[in-house]
């Protein structure tokens, strides 16, 4: 198994633990029914699709994870340069700063803005469980002077704020440190076809590109540039809004 596919049963290991466990009693029961194949086809036909997402959902973790250059990092340097300030904020469980603190150089920080309440997935409780080195910081008031910060990174952690209001409140946060040509970086799987095809119903733990780019505007930013990396992550290059 490989490390970022280990990583995701490492911390959503109830899922697939039900899911398999769920996929045996289905086929037990299915089995019980009539030998009708009006009866059988659609009961095997919906274990077939649970199945394939479960499947589906460590397959994609493996290409993002594992075969992409996603969290090698160094896409994020060719994307804003080197910045002389920069900001990397996680929601417990930190897999980039080491590697971006060597690529961006700079005077860089990690900040760990887990908020129980806010955050209430029990996988991210486990995640931070395993990685919890960086400083604390209130996502609504970060310990940051204003305008002085010229890059600020959400690498795969923005999602973890549930509601929207939260979301507004870290964007506008993001806006009074950055230096007036600043930039956010926002790397996100999306609610889209391509994530619910792979990951079935726990696409809906991801966010619809309306609902960012809504969050983006209410927070005082427009989208510079975007670009994908996988068809399952999304990258927004955010600036302020004039």
């Amino acid at each position: 198994m490989t490390a970022g596919v280990r990583q995701i049963v490492r911390f959503n290991w109830p899922f697939y633990v039900g899911g398999v466990a769920s996929l045996i009693a289905a086929a037990w029961l299915i089995a019980q029914l009539p030998a009708s194949p009006i009866v059988r086809f659609p009961a095997w036909s919906a274990a077939a699709i649970a199945g394939f997402w479960i499947v589906g959902s460590l397959g994609a973790s493996w290409v993002v994870y594992d075969l992409s250059e996603l969290t090698q990092w160094d896409w994020v340097a060719r994307t804003i340069g080197r910045p002389r300030t920069w900001i990397s904020i996680h929601a417990g469980f930190d897999t980039s700063s080491g590697a971006l603190r060597r690529s961006l150089g700079g005077d860089g920080h990690a900040f760990d803005i887990f908020d129980p309440v806010e955050m209430t997935e029990a996988s991210i409780a486990r995640a931070r469980e395993a990685d919890s080195h960086s400083e604390h910081a209130d996502f609504r008031a970060l310990p940051v002077a204003t305008g002085s910060i010229e890059a600020a990174l959400l690498l795969l952690s923005a999602h973890e704020l549930r509601s929207e209001a939260a979301r507004g409140a870290l964007f506008a946060e993001l806006r009074r440190v950055l230096t007036p040509d600043g930039r956010v970086i926002v790397a996100e799987h999306l609610r889209d076809a391509a994530n619910f095809t792979v990951f079935g119903p726990g696409a809906l733990h991801f966010h619809s590109r309306r609902t960012w780019t809504r969050g983006f505007a209410a927070g005082g930013f427009t989208i510079a540039s975007e670009f994908a990396i996988t068809p399952f992550v999304r990258v927004f290059v955010l600036r302020k809004a004039s």
